[in-house]
């Protein structure tokens, strides 16, 4: 009997995975819109999306993300600039003073992925090897962090 009730379970489980989803959209931008009705947010590059047309309406929902890109500062003497983020497969980091300057790479948790010295004052940093998600990359001078960044890797 409870050999029974196991296969069942596991069998019912399966059925129900059948119904998950994964992410399926890129969101490129959005906001939100406040009128005399009420509030509304809205996303502009979302291409999955659910209508519900009913008697008194129609109502078009889909995905929605939080998109966010900020850089974390530490000691600031030279000006460092980080593009593109998001990006797919590298980001260039500028600066107007590149001496004794190195990056390390580092994923979610914290480990360590990548540390190099910066060579120029344009460095190219490739980032195809690792998977899609955050990352942080932070600018060192003398053992001591000056600039941190988010990295959005899509």
């Amino acid at each position: 009997m409870k050999h029974k009730k196991a296969i069942a379970s596991v069998a019912l489980l399966l059925l129900g995975l059948g119904g998950l989803y994964a992410q399926e959209a890129l969101i490129t931008t959005g906001g939100e819109v406040t009128g005399t009705g009420g509030t509304a947010s809205y996303s502009i590059g979302q291409v999955s999306y659910t209508s519900i047309i009913g008697v008194n309406g129609s109502l078009t929902q889909g995905i929605q993300q939080p998109y966010e890109i900020f850089t974390t500062t530490g000691i600031n003497e030279t000006s460092f600039n980080l593009y593109p983020n998001p990006t797919t497969n590298q980001v260039t980091l500028k600066t107007n003073d590149h001496t004794s300057l190195s990056y390390r790479l580092y994923d979610m948790l914290g480990k360590i992925i990548e540390t190099k010295g910066v060579s120029s004052n344009s460095t190219h940093i490739n980032l195809e090897v690792v998977s899609i998600g955050f990352y942080f990359l932070s600018v060192v001078k003398n053992n001591q962090i000056v600039k941190t960044f988010k990295i959005i890797k899509n």
